[in-house]
């Protein structure tokens, strides 16, 4: 490996690290080196990814948060401490999306979303960052959305909230890399998993995706690992405010064929 790219003996904390590509990403920086503590609300899962991190040598931790607990973030904060003295990368993957025709879409699933997917970075951010402040060091990696940059039919909220990710990360940015935190995301383009695999291969809405896909198939989220480990490496040490968008070319593209 690149030196720079290399993560050994760092620690990593993923927030809704424990599914998707938050448990992808986990397993991606265990892989290149970093002990890596994956946290989520199902303690099942939190144990899963735990022994998937310990398979690779790594050392891990295994506490339940929910982002909509900020007393949670610090139960985990002061648990990492404890154990490693320090975190020193912080990825935020925790999310949800719901979709439905605006006019109709309740107020309580809109709070929620928000709560969530921006409120709930911010929580982390202010958890942790707090920590790599009084450090003078620490990378916080955001995920952003193809949704941050344009709209997507019928999931406003969804929209909204990671339009407001990837502010918030820019904000953190000119905030806090004078002492040493840089503040980055990724904004994945289409990406198969288990839970949108019908969609995307069934339905009309699969194939526009598809279609306005350059590359002319949709993401594996392994693809996203190389990502992660460069924004969290020290071949980022000059990088941050910065949504790296890794989406097949979709946001470049005009008219395909």
């Amino acid at each position: 490996m690149f030196p720079a790219l290399d993560l050994s003996g760092k620690v990593a904390v993923v927030i809704g690290g424990t599914s998707g590509i938050g448990k992808t990403l986990s397993v991606g920086l265990a892989d290149a080196g970093a002990n890596v503590i994956a946290t989520g609300r199902n303690a099942a899962n939190v144990e899963a990814v735990a022994q998937e991190i310990e398979a690779r040598g790594r050392h891990t931790l295994r506490v339940t948060t929910d982002t909509r607990d900020k007393s949670s973030l610090q139960r985990l904060l002061a648990a990492c401490l404890e154990r490693f003295e320090k975190v020193e990368i912080l990825l935020n993957c925790a999310g949800k999306i719901k979709r439905a025709p605006t006019l109709d879409f309740l107020e309580s699933d809109w709070h929620d979303i928000l709560d969530t997917n921006l409120t709930g970075t911010l929580r982390a951010c202010q958890v942790f960052g707090q920590h790599m402040l009084s450090r003078k060091s620490g990378r916080i990696i955001n995920i952003a959305s193809l949704n941050s940059f344009v709209a997507l039919h019928e999931v406003a909220a969804y929209a909204a909230s990671k339009a407001g990710v990837a502010a918030l990360t820019r904000a953190l940015a000119v905030e806090w890399s004078r002492d040493g935190v840089l503040t980055n995301a990724i904004a994945p383009g289409v990406f198969r998993t288990s839970l949108n695999a019908d969609l995307l291969d069934n339905t009309p809405r699969g194939n526009e995706l598809l279609m306005r896909t350059p590359m002319g198939r949709f993401g594996r989220v392994d693809e996203l690992v190389g990502a992660a480990v460069f924004l969290a490496s020290d071949s980022a040490s000059f990088v941050t405010g910065q949504i790296l968008v890794v989406d097949g070319g979709f946001l470049a593209s005009g008219v395909n064929q």
